[in-house]
């Protein structure tokens, strides 16, 4: 059995996270990997890396980005709205909520509610920076409401910093990212390479 440790950065808000989320699961899950979740806030891993807020993109980087969201949502056979209602939407509600999951209850049930709040902006349609639409979502989850107020501590908002700190250090630039012993996998259209890299 595999005691590798991946490490999971993303957004709550990234529709190629919400692509890649439950397959990325599985994989990790059957190799047997530990896996940190790691949410972090692009806005500052951005300026850094050369990254840009999608809406500061060429046109035709917009448009082919319509193309490929179809393309996987088909081919994935996920339903996935590629301009949904509330989307663009802030992250950092839902990101201190899966960080606050995390600390308290474990990776498993962090991994649930990010599933869950991913399915809510690209397949639901639903707002997650809405605090009444996030506490809706804990409790789908079966998770404890309590989490709510945790996740707007000051501690878990420095974890959260953290976080992105770790995903500049460790050469993230984008969402999602998974790394294992300092090698990215960048985008859910690397999983296939990340599953060979855990079986060896």
């Amino acid at each position: 059995m595999s005691t590798t440790t991946i490490d999971y950065y993303f957004t709550p808000q990234s529709p190629w996270t919400y692509l890649g989320h439950q397959r990325f699961v599985q994989i990790a899950h059957a190799a047997g990997a530990t896996v940190r979740v790691l949410p972090v806030d692009f806005g500052k891993i951005f300026p850094i890396s050369g990254g840009l807020p999608l809406g500061q993109r060429a046109p035709q980087r917009q448009a082919y980005r319509l193309v490929e969201l179809q393309r996987f949502s088909e081919h994935l056979k996920m339903p996935l709205n590629r301009q949904p209602k509330f989307f663009p939407v802030g992250g950092d509600p839902a990101a201190r909520l899966i960080t606050a999951t995390s600390q308290q209850l474990g990776s498993d049930a962090a991994l649930k509610l990010a599933g869950a709040v991913f399915q809510a902006v690209w397949a639901q349609e639903r707002n997650i920076a809405d605090e009444q639409v996030l506490a809706e979502i804990l409790k789908e989850c079966a998770l404890d409401g309590a989490l709510a107020a945790r996740a707007s501590s000051p501690d878990v908002q420095q974890l959260y910093e953290a976080h992105t700190q770790k995903a500049i250090d460790a050469g993230v630039f984008g969402a999602p990212s998974y790394v294992i012993d300092g090698e990215i996998f960048w985008g859910q259209d690397r999983l296939d390479l990340l599953e060979k890299k855990l079986s060896k």
